[in-house]
């Protein structure tokens, strides 16, 4: 567990470099491409090309099995003998002749216990680590795909919120909300049992949610700002409501994927498990765009009107979606889903610098402080659980 757990500390970085990169990117396509179903349908079901790689693992790993077990039973004394058995009674017993070997092959009761010169059971610990191994039944492709169907739709509605308040506030401001997903990850966790809940961890939720709060009082500002201030602000407003429930719905997510997959993950083939939620996506979730596009928070659907946006959209989605979300996963199953969605808060101090150098935003030092207090609150997170950690090790 020590080495997952530092693993998935390290994923976590990579997941905040790669969300924000891509929620850059994504705000830019906004500009010529404001589409924000469409681009959150082609990045889940983008993921659906971890099927056909899950697969192909999955038979590999079959050929091996099967070799290995045929050199197992080529090599063995016990498996490999003509008669399919073979006994010695004493290892210092000879045969002269063929009969000689054949008569000592009929073995009583009597003789098993006068004679304890025997071989060890060679496969003692093979049987041994089947058992181990069996105390941690791996979901089969069924019980994964039954899995996806129903956590399927709470990831797309999470990423679909996620993008719509891009496409209304920036990307500052969206991972300030986005970051309040810690509170309700840990809500959820000590509801449905995945989350211990101790001091340092309220403590860690606490000083995390005043960062939060204090970037959202912070005021920010860009020269390259068009709208005018009442335009401004009803963007702002309805960039937070996404904001806010796509954090709620992270939070969700977060919980019943830690639920599905077990304590370290090795319940759950996480290939197969995107896979087959953006199957789920590809076949099922299409249509939701009538009726988000009826009750006006979704624009009329439209094809991009050039190769080069097409192909921008197309690139951002296997960044942000295919890439990004699979080691945010991982980093989930790997750490809890209390650090990970925590881990989230960081995109806040990276978001504020990349609306400096990219917008040439400026930012208020309640702002900074803000920042400030989202990295505290996540290194707090992570004392109990590396000590925990250590101590099982």
């Amino acid at each position: 567990m020590g080495w997952k757990y530092q693993a998935g500390l390290g994923l976590i970085g990579t997941f905040v470099f790669i969300w924000v990169t891509s929620a850059e990117i994504t705000q830019k396509i906004f500009l010529e491409y404001k589409q924000p179903f469409a681009i959150t349908y082609l990045g889940v079901s983008l993921m659906v090309i971890y099927l056909p790689i899950a697969l192909f693992k999955d038979l590999i790993y079959s050929l091996m099995n099967r070799d290995s077990s045929k050199n197992l039973y080529d090599d063995s004394p016990l498996l490999g003998s003509p008669n399919g058995l073979q006994v010695p009674l004493k290892i210092n017993e000879m045969h002269d002749s063929a009969a000689g070997a054949v008569k000592t092959c009929v073995v009583t009761d009597l003789e098993l216990s006068e004679n304890q010169e025997v071989w060890p059971l060679k496969f003692k610990n093979l049987e041994d680590e089947f058992h181990m191994f069996g105390e941690i039944r791996q979901l089969s492709s069924v019980e994964i795909a039954k899995c996806s169907v129903y956590l399927a739709p709470i990831w797309f509605l999470t990423e679909y919120l996620s993008n719509s308040a891009l496409a209304n506030t920036s990307v500052a401001s969206t991972t300030v909300l986005t970051s309040t997903s810690g509170l309700f990850t840990l809500f959820f966790g000590a509801v449905l049992g995945q989350e211990s809940v101790n001091v340092a961890k309220v403590i860690a939720v606490c000083i995390s949610m005043t960062g939060v709060a204090m970037t959202t009082i912070g005021k920010t500002w860009a020269p390259d700002e068009m709208l005018s201030a009442a335009e401004t602000k009803k963007h702002a407003i309805i960039g937070d409501v996404f904001g806010l429930l796509s954090a709620v719905l992270y939070g969700l997510f977060t919980v019943l994927l830690k639920k599905s997959a077990g304590s370290e993950g090795d319940k759950v083939d996480m290939q197969k498990f995107f896979g087959y939620i953006g199957l789920f996506a590809l076949l099922f979730l299409w249509w939701l765009v009538w009726p988000l596009n009826a009750v006006g928070i979704e624009p009329q659907f439209k094809f991009p009107h050039s190769t080069s946006v097409g192909e921008v959209v197309l690139l951002n989605g296997i960044l942000g979606s295919v890439i990004s979300d699979y080691l945010w996963a991982l980093s989930v199953v790997w750490t809890t889903p209390l650090v990970a969605t925590l881990g989230m808060s960081l995109t806040i101090p990276l978001a504020m610098v990349a609306d400096i150098v990219v917008h040439g935003r400026h930012y208020s030092p309640i702002y900074i402080i803000g920042c400030v207090q989202v990295f505290a609150g996540f290194v707090i997170a992570n004392i109990p659980d590396k000590f925990s950690c250590r101590g099982e090790n």
